[in-house]
Formats: C-alpha cells, structure tokens, sequence
C-alpha cells in the first residue's frame, strides 16, 4: 500500500534540488514557463527544437525525456493553454510520478506545471502527484525485490498551502484505496472499527460502536437480519466530530460497509464473487473523509455512520419472504437477501434523522448493478430530495474529476418499493430502474425535510479504466474529495 505520504516544497530553482529526474510542462503552442525555460536553456534549446520539428506536441499528458549532464529531464505535454483547468494538472501529475515508478527515479523535482501558483492548482497538482503514486502491493511476496516505491517529490513553486492540503486529503483516499483492496478476511467490520478509533483519537471525535446484541436491542431490526447469517461479528459504528458550537448543525455521512456480500440465500453466481470484498467502499469514503478531517481539522461539525456486516447463508440467515422492522419502525419485505445493503443503510439513516439535527446526510453504498449498466465505470449515480444541494454536488464534481448523474425519485418510482404486506419492499418493479428503486427505498428512512443525497458508488468504488492518477486495478476511493468539497474542507 505504498503511496506519497507527503511533498516537499520549496521555492528553489529545479536545477539546484538534488533529485534523480526533473521535469517541466509544455504547452502545444510550445510555450514554457520561466523554470521550463531554464530547463530547455540547460538543454541547449532542445525542449524547443524538438517541438519545432514536431517530435513534442504539447498533447496532455505527453511524456518526453532528454537526458542532461545532470540527470534526466521528464517534459510533459500540458495541451492547450487556454482549457489548463485544474483536472488537467492533476492528470500531469498523475503521469509524472508513474514515470517515474516505471523508470525507477526515486527522487524527482518538477515545476508547479503551467506556472500556476494558485491553491486550487496546488492541491490538485498535490492530489495528482499522491494518488498516482500509489501501489497495492501487500500480497506479492514473491515479486518483492522487484517493486519499486516513489520515495520523495519536491514541487518547485506553486502553492504551499495548496500543496500541503493536496496531500492530506490524496493520503485520505489512499487510505480508503487501502481498506477496500485488503481482503474480506482482513477488512472485517472489526477492522472497520478500529479504524475509525484510531481516527478518533487523532481527531479528538467521540467514536461509538454498537455490537450485534446492542443494535439488535435498541431495534435495528435490518441490520441484525442481514447480519444473522454470519459469525463475523458487525458493527454499528458512530463517529462525531464537533469542530464548531454544537447548536451548528452536523453534516452527516452514512457509509454500507458490507465487507463480503455472498448475495446470502439469493447467492450470487461465482464468476466475480471475489469482487465482492469491494462492497464496503461506501464506509472506506466515510472513513478517508474522516481521516481527512481528523488531520485538517476543519471549523465545521461532522456524524459519521457505518453499518457493517457480512451478507453470507448461514442457518440462521434471513429469508426471502421474511419481514424485517427497520429503527423507525418501519416494516421490510425482503424479497430478495441480495439487496441487503439498502437495508443495512435503513437503519444508519433512522438512527442519524432520529438523534441529530442533520444540515444535510450523504449516503454511500455500492449500491446496485443496474447503476453499472446505466453509467458504467464512468459515473456515480446520485439522486435525494434537495436540489440546492444536488447542485452543489455537481458543481464540486466539476471541480473534483469525479463525475456525477442525477436519477429521478419520482412518485411513481417511489410507489414502486410499496409491499402489500409490510410499509415496503426491498426490491422494485422487476427489471425496471433497479438503482432509483435503490434510491426510493432509502428515502422511506430519512427524517422528513432533512436534505439528503444518495450515492450509488457500484460503477465507480472500484473497476474504473486506469488514468494517469488513478490505481491501476483495485479500489479507487472516488467521490471522497468531491463530498470534502462539498463540505468546505
């Protein structure tokens, strides 16, 4: 789980860092910034011949590399000066530090690319730089002595500060990116537990956590149902952070931390169950946002809550046809066990409406696979009942990278988790709209008038095409800086 735990920053010129490669941007019209040019001068013109003969185009992402009396020379390509947005930075980064993994620099020095010193061009340049570097490589063994680790970026320019809150909150991802790779048998919802105790302590939270006789007894009734298949014992899980007056209210984020899902008697094919390790990472967003604040430590109040289980088919495990009684006494058909995390997150809901105050709740859950059929690995799925902040979510997806598609909740897709026999039904129509059937059932356990906002992860938590700052298989901890945004950390 090797990753950039932190960069140097500095304002020295690059030619004077010590490090075992350098590199600088250019743009497509050939432009270079004040340290490129002293780079290209240091080359002997060569950055700028090569461009003028065609051999650099200035594309995005582009990588060159000239080789000095002093040490290599990475150029990367920055594409059009006019549409250098801070993605844009965040992908140079991303492409720099993977370089330089593959060529086995461990030490390398760059420019702040495109000369921009602003802080949201240094924490992206920070993110890039981190979340590119990081490697999942706990298990190979055999492989040992063939890995390598980035060990030290010194980003010459720029913004401090952008810099360093740029790295806190990729480190928060990674760390997310860590929970979600290790295995079921590893991250179990005691794993999760800890976690979230280490975190407390660093950041002074009240953290509380409910075992399997506890949140039976105060009436979580689909939590324990899902959990009764399984001697892995689950966990409630309650964080909360006061970082202003308490009478501020609390944002609050809710995480599915199914840490192996079977489908329980509604079992899953074989093919791919492996990948159902990854049905926690609605938790890990909640624990690499956690993580973040701990560190940051932001003037804002913060509630975190995971339900966390294994769904697996025990002899006691709950039954199709069975009836379930949620925490705000709401009653579930359950007509299908593998629609098991809506009904984990119906309790965390009633119980966040019920004992806080919310400004507004986020839900995380890899959710449904009809979300992947619709979006792919290119979206999260998102739907709620606020749309000032539904707007808000999309403006820091624009910010973030981290794209986002508004489903409707509609009356008619609502009426479709009614059951005639219980308040409702873990399932909708069949075949129809399976993730806002997700979504309207969810919605039956928010607190009335609380703004809330529902996050299907399924297509983006994990399975995405590899990008230049983005991990080459496994876990990616998606949506984590865009709900930090959100939140104003």
């Amino acid at each position: 789980m090797a990753h950039l735990s932190k960069l140097n920053h500095t304002t020295d010129t690059l030619i004077s860092i010590k490090a075992d490669a350098v590199s600088v941007g250019i743009f497509e019209d050939g432009s270079l910034t004040a340290r490129g040019k002293t780079i290209n001068t240091l080359l002997n013109g060569q950055i700028s011949l090569a461009h003028k003969r065609g051999d650099i185009k200035g594309k995005h992402s582009e990588t060159t590399i000239f080789y000095s009396e002093n040490c290599p020379v990475i150029v990367i390509g920055l594409g059009k000066a006019d549409e250098f947005e801070t993605e844009c930075i965040r992908k140079v980064g991303g492409t720099l530090v993977k370089k330089a993994i593959i060529k086995k620099y461990a030490h390398v020095a760059c420019e702040n690319f495109g000369g921009m010193s602003s802080a949201p061009f240094g924490r992206a340049l920070a993110e890039g730089l981190v979340l590119g570097s990081y490697q999942f490589n706990d298990y190979l063994t055999k492989k040992k002595d063939e890995l390598f680790e980035l060990d030290k970026v010194t980003v010459s320019g720029g913004s401090r500060v952008g810099i360093d809150k740029g790295s806190i909150v990729a480190s928060g991802v990674c760390f997310a990116r860590n929970l979600g790779n290790h295995p079921g048998n590893v991250t179990t919802p005691t794993r999760l537990a800890h976690e979230a105790k280490k975190i407390g302590r660093r950041g002074k939270m009240k953290v509380s956590v409910f075992d399997r006789e506890k949140f039976t007894e105060i009436g979580m009734g689909a939590l324990a149902g899902v959990a009764a298949g399984t001697d892995e014992p689950p966990k409630f899980i309650l964080m909360e952070y006061w970082g202003t007056k308490k009478s501020v209210k609390p944002k609050v984020l809710v995480g599915k931390g199914l840490t192996f899902d079977s489908g329980g008697i509604s079992i899953k094919p074989a093919a791919k169950m492996d990948e159902m390790k990854f049905d926690m990472c609605g938790s890990a967003v909640v624990l690499g946002c956690m993580q973040v604040i701990a560190t940051l430590k932001p003037k804002i109040n913060v509630v975190a809550a995971i339900s966390s289980t294994e769904n697996l088919s025990g002899a006691k495990a709950y039954k199709p046809g069975d009836i379930l009684t949620a925490y705000n006494g709401k009653t579930i058909e359950v007509l299908n066990t593998d629609a098991e995390g809506r009904l984990i997150l119906a309790d965390a809901l009633s119980y966040v409406s019920k004992h806080y105050d919310p400004a507004f709740i986020f839900d995380f859950a890899t959710l449904t696979g009809a979300v992947l059929v619709a979006l792919g690995h290119i979206a999260t799925g998102i739907m709620g009942t606020n749309e000032k902040l539904i707007e808000k979510v999309k403006k820091s997806s624009a910010k973030t990278g981290e794209k986002v598609w508004e489903f409707p909740l509609w009356k008619e897709y609502c009426e479709q988790v009614e059951s005639k026999i219980a308040d409702v039904k873990n399932i909708g129509a069949p075949m129809q709209a399976g993730t806002i059937a997700g979504g309207a059932f969810l919605k039956e356990f928010v607190g009335e008038d609380i703004p809330w906002v529902h996050f299907d992860i399924a297509g983006t938590a994990w399975g995405e095409k590899e990008k230049s700052y983005g991990p080459k298989a496994g876990a990616t901890g998606n949506v984590i800086r865009l709900v930090l945004d959100v939140m104003g950390v």
